[in-house]
């Protein structure tokens, strides 16, 4: 009696058995699909995240010869004369006004209709009379 409920369970556990490793194998393809989809859309971001690197290296290298030029001797003087009106020892300083102050002085250039000669036979009329 015991040897037939053995036999009995082994029957139904070949059964089972083999649905628990179908079972088995689909979580494990489930997985596997799962990581290789990660590892694909890391490659992607990694692409993207090191177009953004290469940009803001250009970025930096700007900011940095921009850095260089404003700290130069020769920015800081230009920004001395341009604006605060200083001058070196020597130099005069010319202050024009507003450009609208400007066209108001400014005189008048008339410009000059362009017209066609006028005909002959005016030019004879003119002459004579």
């Amino acid at each position: 009696m015991l040897k037939g409920r053995i036999l009995l369970l082994k029957e139904r556990f070949r059964g089972y058995f083999l649905y628990l490793v179908v079972l088995i194998l689909l979580l494990l393809t489930i997985s596997l699909v799962r990581n290789i989809l990660r590892v694909s859309q890391a490659g992607d971001r990694e692409k993207i995240v090191g177009g953004r690197v290469e940009n803001l290296k250009e970025e930096n290298e700007k900011l940095k010869n921009e850095l260089e030029k404003i700290e130069s001797e020769a920015y800081v003087e230009f920004q001395a004369r341009d604006k605060l009106g200083l001058a070196k020892e020597g130099e005069i300083i010319v202050v024009l006004p507003d450009d609208e102050i400007l066209r108001k002085i400014a005189p008048l250039i008339e410009e000059e209709e362009e017209s066609l000669p006028d005909p002959t036979w005016k030019k004879w009329l003119k002459l004579f009379f």
